[in-house]
């Protein structure tokens, strides 16, 4: 069952569940941040609309710089504005920033500790039809690894709404990673958000469950959908959001490990590296389990619809399912 502790949306498994892009969220969010602290800026590598970006430009122009496509000007610009006292926003492709000025973000931002926001939109197949040069599956790997950075992966546009407010006020480097095409709402204004902490979505917090399915991004859905009609095979099942890759919420992630004796990961990413990889780094020091993974295995992308992407790379409800049954030892 749903957790009422989150607060989440009544209509979730409704057919007609509202759907919004996660990177409206963030432009939303970024014009409320703005409108309460003046050093709010923001710069964008040409890509102003598509990522959200111009509800900020149209109230705040004199705020807004325009770079053009020069990402690594773009990251390097932001840390000068950081250093002057200024909030810089960022935002672009994923697979540009941080795909394409990685260096530049590592040296002039992490290196030199300048509170910067990066904005990676477009990320993983949700950019389906440019294919798979334009499809960033390798984004979270990129980030994570650098010291000072704060990865977030938002659920839905509400919860993209709380992390850019959340990050506008954090003091510190944050990546928080969009998606292009809507998805379904699945919280609420009134769900709990915090950086570092992990949100149990579905199942009773202290009961013991059969499996522990972990999931980033859009991919929560799925793997709430999932559980919900693992009921029907009498395979209980807890649900728990992970918007926070870095720093993980390892409390929390253990005692999920040690009340289901086995885990399943989820997300829309290369496995290698990825979110499914930070998990079994904590729980193989902490409390080593069976694990499954959801996630691209070492291939690119290619053109397609998002579902039909998520479908051939074995990203799928069906697949999902299939990893659990297959992590709890059920026959399939």
């Amino acid at each position: 069952m749903l957790n009422p502790n989150q607060k989440l949306n009544p209509k979730l498994f409704d057919k007609d569940v509202e759907q919004i892009p996660i990177r409206k969220g963030f432009g939303e969010g970024l014009l409320e941040a703005g409108e309460k602290n003046s050093d709010i800026v923001g710069l964008s590598a040409d890509l102003t609309e598509s990522t959200q970006m111009h509800l900020f430009k149209n109230k705040f122009p004199e705020r807004f710089i325009e770079v053009g496509i020069a990402e690594q000007n773009l990251a390097s610009v932001a840390s000068g504005l950081s250093a002057m006292g200024k909030i810089p926003f960022i935002s672009s492709f994923a697979a540009f920033s941080p795909g394409r000025n990685w260096e530049q973000i590592r040296t002039t931002i992490c290196y030199n500790n300048r509170p910067v926001v990066l904005i990676g939109s477009h990320a993983g197949f949700s950019d389906g039809s440019d294919g798979g040069t334009h499809q960033a599956l390798e984004d979270i790997a990129l980030t994570r690894v650098l010291p000072r950075m704060t990865v977030i992966s938002p659920c839905d546009s509400i919860e993209a709404r709380k992390a850019t407010l959340a990050a506008a006020e954090s003091g510190g480097v944050v990546y928080i990673r969009l998606l292009r095409e809507k998805t379904p709402v699945i919280t609420t204004t009134d769900s709990p958000f915090e950086i570092g902490k992990a949100q149990l979505y579905y199942g009773e917090e202290k009961a013991k469950a059969d499996v522990g399915i972990v999931a980033t991004g859009s991919l929560v859905y799925k793997a709430l959908k999932v559980a919900e009609n693992l009921k029907k095979e009498n395979i209980s099942a807890k649900v728990l959001n992970v918007a926070t890759i870095k720093p993980l919420d390892i409390d929390v992630l253990v005692s999920l490990a040690k009340t289901c004796g086995a885990i399943v990961t989820v997300e829309e990413h290369q496995i290698a590296c990825g979110f499914g990889s930070a998990v079994a780094e904590v729980l193989s020091q902490n409390f080593p389990v069976p694990m499954e993974f959801i996630g691209v295995k070492d291939q690119f992308g290619q053109s397609g619809t998002p579902n039909e992407l998520l479908e051939y790379y074995e990203i799928g409800e069906s697949h999902i399912l299939f990893a659990v049954k297959k992590v709890i030892g059920r026959k399939n």
